[in-house]
Formats: C-alpha cells, sequence, structure tokens
C-alpha cells in the first residue's frame, strides 16, 4: 500500500523547532519525538520532522508514517536542498522525503527531477514535493513526485505573501495533478483544516499552532491587552 493512503482525511502533524530559532529549546530530537508521541496518540495520521537526528528518533518513536526533510540554511533553496540530503533523510528513517520542487536553482546544481532519480536509485522512500505555484505542482509530478503539497506558497518570489493558507493553490492543484494533495503552509485553525478539505486536500499539515509553545506563547502574549497598571502574576 502507498504510505499516501495513510494520510487520506487525516491530520498531518509537523514536529519541528522554529527554524529562525537557534536557540530554540525545543531544539532536541528526545523532545522532537515525545511530542511526536503525544501528537500521535491525539490522532495525527503522519509526522513531518525535520533532520536525520529527529527523523530517527521520531520513527522509533512512533507506528505512523513520517515525513522527513533537511533544511539547510534561510534562503532560497533550503528544504532538502540537495539530492545527498534527500538521501541522508531517508537513510534515518523517513518513509517520505520531502524536497523543495520550486523552479529556483539549487545549490548542488541539479533539477528537482535528478534528485527525485537519485532517491529512487537509493533508497525506497517516497517523495513530496513541496511547491510555491500550481506550475510548479505540474512539473514536479511530470517529474516523479508521488505528491505535491502546498507548503512554500508566500515564501517565494513567484507567489504572493498571505496571512492565511493558500486554499486557492490546493483546490487549483487537486484539479490539475492526478496525486495527493496536501495542504501545507498557515494552517492554524480547525475551519482551516475543513476548508482545506473541502477544496480538494487529501491531508493537511498543521505544525507551530500545535507543537511549538515559543510560537504559540508569542502569538497569544502579542494579542493580550494588559489593564495599565498591571504587572502581571
Amino acid at each position: 500500500m502507498n504510505v499516501f493512503d495513510d494520510l487520506a482525511g487525516g491530520l498531518v502533524v509537523s514536529c519541528q523547532p522554529l527554524n529562525d530559532e537557534p536557540d530554540d529549546p525545543m531544539r532536541d530530537p528526545h523532545v522532537q519525538a515525545r511530542v511526536a508521541a503525544a501528537v500521535v496518540r491525539g490522532g495525527a495520521v503522519a509526522i513531518r520532522a525535520n533532520g536525520p537526528a529527529d527523523v530517527a528518533a521520531i520513527r522509533a518513536a512512533v507506528d505512523v508514517p513520517v515525513i522527513g526533510l533537511h533544511k539547510d540554511g534561510v534562503d532560497g533553496v533550503f528544504i532538502t536542498p540537495t539530492a545527498e540530503h534527500a538521501v541522508g533523510v531517508a537513510a534515518a528513517g523517513a518513509h517520505v522525503v520531502a524536497v523543495d520542487a520550486t523552479d529556483r536553482p539549487r545549490p548542488d546544481g541539479r533539477t528537482f527531477a535528478d534528485t527525485v532519480r537519485a532517491i529512487r536509485a537509493r533508497t525506497e522512500a517516497l517523495v513530496l514535493a513541496d511547491v510555491a505555484t500550481a506550475a510548479e505542482g505540474v512539473a514536479a509530478v511530470r517529474d516523479g513526485a508521488d505528491a505535491v503539497a502546498t507548503t512554500l506558497s508566500g515564501y517565494t518570489p513567484s507567489s504572493p505573501r498571505r496571512d492565511g493558507p493558500d486554499l486557492a493553490l490546493v483546490a487549483e492543484l487537486a484539479a490539475l495533478v492526478p496525486v495527493p494533495v496536501i495542504a501545507e503552509g498557515r494552517y492554524r485553525e480547525p475551519e482551516h483544516v475543513d476548508r482545506a478539505f473541502a477544496a480538494g486536500a487529501h491531508a493537511v499539515v498543521m505544525g507551530n499552532a500545535i507543537t511549538s509553545p515559543l510560537w504559540i506563547t508569542r502569538r497569544l502574549v502579542g494579542a493580550v491587552r494588559r489593564p495599565a497598571g498591571t504587572h502581571g502574576a
């Protein structure tokens, strides 16, 4: 059975420390493994995790599919940017490898199709293409992706920034490609999840809104309006 069959209609939870916070206290494979075990107990159908160490620890802690990636850098193509990153994540135990499949240049000079071929030749992992536009999703499927995700919408020059999820891209991809479409990127509310499935998503990924105490607390503190003269307790 294709691993993506297990994700149908379900919530995938991304268990990752904040990428732009090197001192995030959650940056520990054992911590991420415990977070993953908790969300699986809560009903998550799969886990998305960053880096070989976290992938290996989470794979040992849960019995659901693990989508692995390897972030390297903060600009340009940094989600599993090279074939070697992809093979390393698969070797750590990822059932699926998530790879940046945008049309931007990759640091190893290979195309996305080249990376897919390397994954196929050296691992048994499936390939999830992280894209920002419908055209990139169509091209990724042509180049061998087993599924596409809207992860990068709003984060590349070819896709406008937005505050909420890109539901229009989910619907467009669902109508264009014959593989599962995974809704990801700024999904923070139950309503977002419902709307993604209505748009044709195969599964929905939520991350910080569930698994990052740092992100959640900052968001809540930013919304608090404390009365004058209150010093807290």
